[in-house]
Order: C-alpha cells, then structure tokens, then sequence
C-alpha cells in the first residue's frame, strides 16, 4: 500500500513553499519520507528551488527550469543524498524538451550517479487520447515503454494499455479510471508480466492525496488470476455504485433541491403569478396570431410543456401531457406569442426569462417539448433548456412520408 500527500502554500507572488508526504508497506516493511521544498520564480521564463527530504536518508536538492524559446524548455537538478552506510550519493538529471507540434512533445533525459540512464520520450496528447513512447538506455535497467490512454469525456473515464519491455522482463499492463465525486477519482489496473505475475493496482485520487493497493494475485501468468483481476473489481465497483453510491446520491440530489425551493419558495411563486399575469395579456394578441396563421396554413403551437419531462413520449393532438410529470407549465400560449411570418426562433438561453415562463422545476434540468402544425402536417420536438430552437422543420415531422 503507498500513500501520497502534498500541500502548496504560496508565500508571495513569486514564492511557494510546498510540503510532501509518502507512506510505503511492502511484505510488512514500511518505509516513508517527507520533503518541503521552496520555490521562486526568477522571471517570466525561469525559476529555481531547493528541496529538502527525510526518511530514506538525508537528501538535500536543487533545481533550475529555463525556457529557451516558445518551444524549447529544459530543467538542470542536482542532488545530494546521504545513504544508510553512511556514504555520499551525488546524481545529476538534465532534462531537455521541445513542442514538436500542437499535440507532440518530445523530452531528452540524462541522468548521472544514482541509476544512471540516458532516456527518450514522445508524448502525443490530444482531447481523446494519450500516447507515450519511451526508450530508455541505462544502468541498471533498459527498456522501451509504449502507453495508450483512450479519454471518454462524457463518461469522465479513461482506459489505458500498455506494454513494456527490457532487460528486467517483460509486462503488459491494462486499466482503467472514473471520476467518482468532484474532487475524487478510482482506477484498477492488472499488471501480467515475468518475473512479476499477475498483480491488480487500486487507486484512489482525492484531491492531492493518492492511495494506492496492489495486490498480488499469482507469482506466474494464470489465466484463473487474469480473469479475477479483471472481473473481481468491475464487478465490486458495480455493486457498491448501486446499492451504495446512486442511491446516497440520489438523496443528496433531493435533499439539495428541496432546500433550494423551500428557499426560493417566495420568489418562485412571485414568478408563477408574474408569469399568469403575461399569459392572460398574451390572450388576445395569440387570438389574433392564430387566425393569420391559419389563414395561410402557417404555424400552430398546439401543445407545448415546459419543466421536467419524464420521458420522451409524443404528445397526442387531444392535449394529453404524455411524458411529463406534475413539475411542468403549459407554454402554448407564450410560444404562439413568439411566432412571427410562420417562423418560432428561440435562442440558447434558458427558456425561463421568456415572457411567460417561469422555472416549475428549480434544482433540476427543464427541457421544453411543442407538438406544432405547419401547412396542416403534425410536427414535434424535445430540446434542452439551453438549446436553440427553429422552427418549423422538416426533421420535426410525425408522419415523414
């Protein structure tokens, strides 16, 4: 199990000091450190820092970045560290970058002393995916990485594989990780290589924290421990997400629009009347609408519903609220007020500030639905309530033929 902590606490505008924290078990033993280190900006394209850290032996370091131009940086460290025999271990990390387009970069590494390697690396990031390429030439390990990182947005997930290989052995490496709260995010990986086995990694990311438990399922490649260490935790997740997670949720979803309309209860129904008000001067101006509209078979709002619509049912030409709930208002008549030459255009903002309308809902997400007649064809649509609307369409048709 490893734990991670780290608190940056900004002294001035230029000055930031920072204190990190590790805990390690492995096999019983325990091991831990904890650093602080002091940063200052020196201008706008340089900075330099001291750190000092404790636990493994007494290690003191420095560090300067440069930026050489618009895309070129590079990073100089020095360290120094005391170790348990009681001898000094100096090491020297160089570090060269360059942007080699939008999406790539490319970084040169040389590391001297401790676990001395000269290393490679491409790093290609786009808004979906994530490819790291890496080549590295050392003692006492040489390798060559290659990592994928596949972004679901909508989902806030990431899946990645990847596979390395070297004079160490030989892994393959498959997992992924989903945003579970707003400042937490929980990962699994299975690990199946030589010399290593089969080992399942769960990480959970809460803020600047980072734990981590692996655990080791077989000494050699068994199908039996790839299958658990891939199903086991998916299907573990699955669980706890609904029986335990959706429905706390869910009550915390309630409980916080409740408290917000108990709130708002006053102004909500100032907006109510105010909004019946509008509707009851709109009367005669909509009278008048309709008869030109029908005059030249143009558009007729024959129902339309605005608040919290529960599925996505048609509403029938009778006025039925099929596919709505009791948090909804009947915007026909607004709507009709709206229409100009056959034509209705709504913008992208919330439909709430329209004459008229006022948000049956508050807390939740409001979707506005309009069953229309253009030249005597039934249309209809469902859109959200930060979503533009043109009306009449072609697409709208209930009967395409």
């Amino acid at each position: 199990m490893a734990i991670n902590q780290s608190i940056d606490c900004p002294l001035t505008t230029s000055d930031t000091a920072t204190l990190t924290g590790s805990l390690t078990t492995r096999n019983g033993n325990g091991s831990g450190e904890i650093s602080t280190s002091f940063r200052r900006v020196l201008s706008y394209q340089s900075w330099g820092e001291v750190q000092v850290t404790g636990g493994n032996g007494p290690q003191v370091g420095l560090k300067v970045f440069k930026n050489f131009n618009r895309r070129s940086f590079g990073t100089m460290s020095g360290i120094c560290q005391l170790t348990p025999h009681g001898f000094l271990a100096p090491a020297l990390i160089t570090v060269v970058a360059r942007q080699l387009d939008k999406h790539t970069i490319g970084y040169v590494t040389w590391k001297w002393g401790m676990q001395s390697a000269m290393t490679s690396m491409l790093i290609r990031d786009t808004p979906n995916t994530r490819l790291v390429c890496q080549l590295q030439l050392g003692i006492p390990s040489t390798f060559a990485s290659v990592n994928l990182v596949k972004k679901f947005e909508r989902d806030e997930a990431k899946l990645s594989v990847s596979a390395k290989a070297g004079s160490f052995g030989a892994m393959f490496e498959y997992g992924i990780e989903k945003k579970i709260s707003q400042h937490s995010r929980l990962g699994a990986k299975v690990t199946v290589g030589v010399p290593v086995g089969v080992t399942v990694k769960i990480k959970l990311n809460r803020a600047n924290q980072t734990f981590v438990f692996p655990i080791h399922l077989s000494q050699e490649i068994a199908p039996n421990a790839i299958f658990y260490g891939t199903v086991l935790p998916i299907a573990v997740y699955w669980l706890v997400k609904v029986i335990i997670v959706n429905p706390f949720l869910a009550k915390m979803k309630e409980e916080d629009i409740q408290k917000k309309r108990e709130e708002n209860a006053s102004t909500s129904n100032e907006k109510k009347k105010e909004s019946e008000t509008e509707v009851r001067l709109m009367t005669e101006i909509v009278k008048r609408i309709i008869e030109t509209e029908q005059a030249v078979g143009g558009l007729i709002i024959i129902r339309a519903w605005y608040g919290k619509l529960l599925v996505e049912n048609s509403m029938t030409a009778g006025g039925e609220n099929n596919g709505v709930s009791s948090d909804v208002i009947d915007v026909t008549v607004p709507l009709q007020s709206q229409v100009k030459d056959s034509r209705l255009i709504l913008t992208d903002a919330s439909k709430a500030s329209l004459p008229g309308f006022y948000n049956p809902c508050l807390g939740e997400e409001c979707s506005l639905r309009v069953l229309y007649r253009f030249h005597d064809v039934l249309h209809e649509c469902t859109i959200a309530d930060n979503e533009s609307l043109r009306i009449p369409k072609q697409s709208h048709r209930l009967d395409p033929s």
